[in-house]
């Protein structure tokens, strides 16, 4: 009869332990807070564990590989609790490949990349995308065209600038000069020379909206309060471009866009003009990937891109957004919930929220 007590009482103790729903629910997000051993077989598991389900009076916690092999476990052949989590051996391989790439003269090919990786190709593709946000070429590509930035931002001749850079030729450069620098080098180098952008002020709830529109598509969308405020910010981005107001076709397409500010879960189907590092793209792309009323913390978008300490860069990131809505950052909050900085003021970033989660 005691007996019976005794383990009635261990299946209560372990079945409300709020570890063993982990357990139950093989939750790969409790992966290296904690490890369970199984008396019946002697070895000690991850929460994510594929291996089938133990009886829960034969489970014990732990709060680390050394405590569960001190009480006389080994470590699971299947989920290896002793080595880092699958996720964090991809994210480590990722960062060794993103710097072979940074550090190369030449661009790495993707067999190159998952052979140093131990992975295939294939395998290494998705992985190195899922962690990133770009496929290897995509990522080779945006860095490339950021060294190319910078050198012109020096004062480098554009020659320099695209050897520099690791271009082995000038045609190769001046087929994709149009999608790294949105304008042509020389012009680019001076100031936006000879770059022509449209834009328009409008009125919407939030106030005054500029939206300017280069050749490849809206590369400005800012809130405010001043008109002259806001056209002031986009010249001094392209000081030596040519502004020109927008004619009745361009007023239609800042209607729609201020339709689109008011109403963020329609979507905007025009083209975007994105410019910005690597680094900035894979945050940007992962906040295009956010749902109108979801929102999500600076961390989470970090881990989401594969640099989980990333979060400050993340939080820069955020602040380098030219394009209010279109790119959501008003949907990235503070760990606890509450709101942080937003560049087009807070008010406004509380006021979209509330209206998505409206809606």
């Amino acid at each position: 009869m005691n007996a019976v007590m005794k383990k009635a009482e261990a299946v209560t103790s372990t079945e409300l332990d709020p570890r063993w729903a982990a357990v139950v629910a093989r939750d790969a997000g409790c992966d290296g807070r904690f490890w369970y051993s199984v008396r019946t077989t002697g070895v000690y598991c991850r929460p994510s564990c594929s291996s089938r389900r133990a009886r829960p009076e034969n489970v014990r916690f732990h709060e680390s590989t050394g405590a569960a092999e001190r009480a006389g476990f080994r470590p699971c052949k299947r989920c290896r609790p002793d080595q880092a989590p699958l996720a964090a051996q991809h994210a480590a391989l990722v960062i060794q490949a993103c710097r072979r790439i940074e550090q190369a003269e030449q661009a790495p090919s993707l067999e190159e990349l998952a052979q140093a990786a131990g992975l295939s190709p294939w395998h290494f593709h998705r992985v190195f995308k899922a962690a990133t946000g770009l496929t290897p070429k995509g990522y080779a590509l945006a860095h490339r065209g950021e060294r190319v930035r910078r050198e012109l931002a020096r004062g480098r001749a554009v020659t320099e600038a695209i050897y520099e850079a690791g271009y082995n030729s000038n045609a190769r450069f001046y087929e994709q000069s149009d999608a790294v620098l949105g304008m042509k080098p020389s012009a680019y180098r001076a100031g936006g020379t000879d770059t022509r952008i449209r834009f328009a002020i409008g009125e919407c709830t939030l106030g005054s909206i500029l939206v300017a529109q280069s050749a490849r598509g809206i590369c400005a969308i800012s809130l405010g309060d001043d008109p002259e405020t806001l056209v002031r910010e986009l010249q001094d981005r392209f000081p030596q471009a040519i502004l020109s107001g927008g004619d009745v076709e361009f007023e239609r397409l800042v209607a729609t866009v201020v339709g689109f500010v008011e109403a963020p879960q329609l979507g905007l189907d025009l083209p975007l003009d994105v410019r910005g590092t690597a680094f900035q793209q894979r945050v940007w792309q992962a906040l295009r990937e956010l749902p109108a009323g979801d929102t999500a913390s600076y961390a989470e978008i970090a881990r989401r891109i594969g640099a989980p300490r990333a979060v400050r860069a993340v939080a820069g990131a955020c602040a380098s957004n030219t394009l209010a809505v279109a790119i959501p950052c008003h949907r990235v909050v503070r760990n606890d919930g509450a709101l942080s900085g937003y560049r087009w003021g807070v008010e406004r970033k509380r006021a979209l929220l509330e209206r998505e989660a409206q809606a």
